[in-house]
This record gives structure tokens, C-alpha cells and sequence, in this order.
């Protein structure tokens, strides 16, 4: 039985677009405040704005954010801040948040995981289960693009691993090579579905029944959360159980 992971999952892609636009948008904006507002001398602004124009993210909310940033004394200020828990089935949950708010952000958090058959953990105790990559999908279209181009210019460029898969390849990265990779696949022709640095799972476990249908619904909570900006996790659900639960 073919698996995936919910974060590649389709539907409600619309709303999905526009709450990543949001997300991202808040991103470019807390880099540029902490680095300056210019890419090329600040890594986390260029990385933000790599990730906003692999999904189309229009020029000026980039522009908008940006120029926001640069306001003043009287911009908003934002705080990263990782949250660990668990979902139904004991799996690993890491909830990536920027917020004016610690305390409302870290109830909302913890409320989303307690309604769902989950609970919040302590800070480190599902990180040990992931590894920090950054990682690029290339969807495939008519049979392209070529296995082996894409795995000479990714490797050649500093890649540590491409994984070939029916719909689309991926290309994996440690941190400190992201955007060297990126230019040159790039400069290669490539276009990315996703691009960015991301915590992945070591290992995936699979989820079915009532445990796919709380994390299902526990993803849409994080996902319409606006001080969430990433979820990552190691649990794979089936196409058929995501069919089956809407």
C-alpha cells in the first residue's frame, strides 16, 4: 500500500495557498527584521523569499513585507518558538510557531494537541526523531525532468541524497548548502514544488482509523492557526485513509 506524507497531501489547495502566503509573509518579514532587508547579506531573508517563490507567492506581498520591516521603532516583533508533543498513536509532532504572544500562542498550541487525542511535551522530546535537511521537490511533467541530469547537478553542486518517487524527485541538502544548491539546480533549469529547510523524520510510522482521522483534523487546526508556521512529523496515512476522511 503506497503511503505519503500529510504535508504533500492535496485538497483545499486554495486556502492552503493563501494561509502559506500569510505564514511566509510573516517569515520575510521577522528575517528582514533581525538581518536587514537585503538578501544577499542576510541568509534567513534570501531562504525566506526562496521558500515564497517556490509556491508563486506574488512579488509584492514579498516587497510588502519586506518594506514593513523596515518601518521602524513601532513594528510588530515576533518570536520563534518550537513546540514538541504527541498525536493519537504516541507519533512525533514539531509545531513551528512565530508570535507576538508567547502565552496565546502556547495555549492555542496546547489546545489543539489536547482536543485531537494528543498533549504538548516538553522541549527535546520528539526533536531526537528528526533530522534538519533542506530539501527540494521537483515534480515531474511528461517523464521529466531526467533521473540522472537532476542527480549529476544535484550531486555535483553538494547534495547529500535525491530520492526518486512516481510523482515527483527530491533532493536533500545539509542547511549550510541550501542556497548553494538551489542556484545551481536553478541555474539548471529546475523548478521547485517546495524548497526550504525543514526538520524531517528519521523514521514514519502509519496511521489509519481514528488515529488518521484526529491527526488529519489536528493538521487543518495547526495548518488555519495563523502563528503556526511549519508542522513537522513522522506519520504517514494512506491515500485511501485520507479519501475516506475528506
Amino acid at each position: 500500500m503506497k503511503f505519503k506524507l500529510f504535508a504533500d497531501r492535496k485538497g483545499k489547495a486554495d486556502q492552503a495557498k493563501n494561509n502559506r502566503f500569510v505564514k511566509l509573509g510573516r517569515e520575510i518579514y521577522v528575517q528582514a527584521r533581525k538581518g536587514g532587508t537585503n538578501p544577499e547579506a542576510n541568509y534567513g531573508l534570501k531562504s525566506a523569499i526562496a521558500s515564497a517563490r517556490a509556491i508563486q507567492m506574488p512579488a509584492d506581498n514579498i516587497e510588502r513585507a519586506i518594506k514593513k520591516a523596515a518601518g521602524g521603532a513601532d513594528s510588530v516583533e515576533y518570536e520563534e518558538i518550537m513546540y514538541e508533543g504527541y498525536g493519537p498513536g504516541g507519533v512525533a509532532i514539531m509545531v513551528k510557531c512565530l508570535t507576538d504572544n508567547r502565552n496565546r500562542t502556547a495555549a492555542d498550541v496546547r489546545s489543539i494537541f489536547g482536543k485531537r487525542g494528543g498533549n504538548l511535551g516538553e522541549s527535546g522530546c520528539v526533536a531526537y526523531m528528526f533530522d534538519q535537511k533542506g530539501l527540494f521537490v521537483i515534480a515531474r511533467e511528461h517523464g521529466q525532468p531526467d533521473e540522472d541530469a537532476i542527480l549529476m547537478h544535484a550531486l555535483d553542486a553538494g547534495a547529500e541524497d535525491v530520492i526518486v518517487d512516481i510523482e515527483s524527485i527530491e533532493v536533500l541538502t545539509a542547511p549550510s548548502e541550501f542556497e548553494k544548491v538551489k542556484e545551481a539546480l536553478e541555474a539548471a533549469g529546475y523548478l521547485f514544488e517546495t524548497a526550504g529547510v525543514r526538520w524531517l523524520p528519521q523514521n514514519t510510522v502509519a496511521a489509519d482509523g481514528d488515529n488518521a482521522d484526529k491527526l488529519l483534523k489536528m493538521m487543518d487546526a495547526f495548518e488555519e492557526n495563523d502563528d503556526v508556521q511549519d508542522v513537522y512529523h513522522n506519520f504517514e496515512i494512506s491515500d485511501e485513509e485520507i479519501d475516506r476522511h475528506g
